[in-house]
């Protein structure tokens, strides 16, 4: 079992970047979800709309990479701002079609549910033989799940719904505690750096997998991680 991919998301539910190696913290990869389109009400853009955030249509036009002091967006047309940058705000709302600004996490914490995503190659060959393949064939895009890492496991099924509360020594410094399952929404099923609209991998992880897919993990100890490290469960 290795780390195959790294991704992280510096301002939430924009696109984000691929990464060779990362710094993982208490909170999780360093500089992840740290930002986020924030609305005049304060609750913050998503593919979604709950208490907390609110579906803003045209985020995944948009993608973020990280900065030395804030993040940079860039637009659909090319532009770059940086995340504190008041022009940037202006040129993002009108991207949506509402008033809203960048802000960074307060105290409560951007990511929906945990700190560390995770995916494995094993369950995505399974969803694939499910029927949740890309749409005209081909294997199911990793990127729909917004995931910091890919591992790489043999076989199919769902080899991480036994990791709960285990132990996952990532790479000769990381050691990370699996949480739970991580349930998924509508975005899933979003347009998004290259992976097409779809209407049916939601109902597809509904009927069959009771609407999770991936896990969430807490930092136990902190490193640094890169693609090609070996992981280890305890």
């Amino acid at each position: 079992m290795k780390i195959v991919e790294i991704r992280r998301y510096p301002v939430k539910s924009l696109l984000g970047e691929v990464l060779p190696a990362a710094a993982v913290g208490a909170r999780g990869l360093d500089g992840d979800r740290l930002w986020a389109v924030r609305d005049a009400d304060g609750k913050l853009g998503s593919g979604k709309s709950t208490r907390r955030f609110r579906r803003m249509p045209g985020l995944f036009a948009m993608r973020a990479t990280a900065a030395a002091g804030a993040p940079v967006v860039e637009l659909p047309d090319g532009r770059r701002f940086a995340a504190d940058d008041p022009a940037g705000h202006r040129a993002v709302s009108a991207v949506l079609g509402r008033d809203v600004t960048l802000a960074p996490e307060a105290d409560v914490p951007h990511h929906d549910e945990g700190p560390v995503s995770i995916v494995t190659t094993a369950a995505l060959r399974h969803l694939t033989g499910l029927g949740g393949g890309e749409p005209g064939g081909g294997p199911l895009d990793p990127g729909r799940f917004r995931a910091n890492l890919l591992l790489d496991v043999p076989g199919t099924g769902f080899p991480e719904d036994g990791w709960h509360g285990r132990l996952l020594r990532a790479g000769p410094q990381v050691v990370l505690r699996v949480i739970r399952p991580l349930t998924r929404c509508v975005m899933v099923d979003m347009a998004q750096d290259g992976a097409c609209d779809r209407d049916d991998l939601l109902k597809l992880l509904a009927a069959r997998h009771g609407m999770t897919f991936g896990v969430l993990a807490a930092v136990q100890r902190p490193g640094r991680v890169t693609v090609g490290d070996g992981c280890a469960l305890d």
